[in-house]
């Protein structure tokens, strides 16, 4: 197993469920969105819809709030044959408005981390995440974490050649990456898959659309939480 420290020239960080909280608060506005919709299906009826939906909407909408947004007005209309009242999709954008405001309070031994990461001066540190743009960099600003980062990338997906266009921006080589997140579908497999390493920290709750089988790797490191990093890296 190789040296971290000396091998790894560009630390890149996800953002939602890595740097803060983020699935935790789709999850409460699906279970209330479930109660508007509660005449047309049970809870689990219309989680299922809106995902079905959600997917198929994802090649135009890509990630993000806004296209959660349109996705469950979408769903809401479907299920309901189009008897949804207008007051009802009122409320229903209103719901997915609040996810435009979230607070980006850092995780637990976020800012402790970034900030001893900081002061090593060994490596360049950037917020690669996916998602809608605005969205994401209000998220950031509103975290407080903007300093501890050479720069954002926000892309709409997180793929192989994503992951290239990264390093290259960086001027680094692929296997001098090093990946830091919480879904092993777009923040492990892609990155291993270029020949960058890879530290996976599971956080308690996950979106349907990331779960993906997962496999040991020589260049995957699994931690309990962003505070042992320091560890890996020392």
């Amino acid at each position: 197993m190789r040296d971290l420290k000396e091998n790894i020239g560009l630390l890149a960080f996800d953002a939602d469920d890595t740097l803060w909280d983020c699935q935790s608060h789709f999850a409460i506005v699906e279970r209330e969105y479930a109660r508007i919709l509660s005449d047309y299906g049970s809870e689990s009826e219309v989680s299922e819809s809106l995902f079905a939906v959600e997917t198929d909407n994802m090649a135009l909408l890509g990630y993000g709030c806004k296209a959660f947004i349109i996705s469950l007005i979408e769903n809401a209309v479907a299920m309901s044959g189009g008897r949804i009242t207008g007051g009802d999709i009122g409320r229903i954008v209103a719901l997915g408005k609040t996810l435009l405001e979230l607070p980006g309070s850092p995780l637990p031994g976020v800012r402790a981390t970034l900030h001893w990461l900081r002061e090593q001066g060994c490596w360049k540190m950037v917020v690669f995440t996916k998602g809608e743009l605005l969205d994401q960099e209000n998220k950031l600003h509103r975290s407080g974490l903007r300093d501890f980062f050479d720069d954002v990338v926000i892309v709409s997906d997180k793929t192989p050649e994503t992951y290239r266009q990264l390093c290259a921006r960086f001027g680094c080589e692929t296997d001098e990456l090093l990946m830091v997140g919480n879904s092993f579908r777009s923040d492990v497999e892609p990155a291993l898959q270029v020949g960058g390493s890879a530290v996976h920290i599971p956080f308690h709750t996950e979106w349907q659309h990331e779960v993906t089988r997962e496999y040991a790797h020589e260049r995957l490191w699994t931690l309990r939480g962003i505070a042992e990093l320091p560890a890996l890296l020392s």
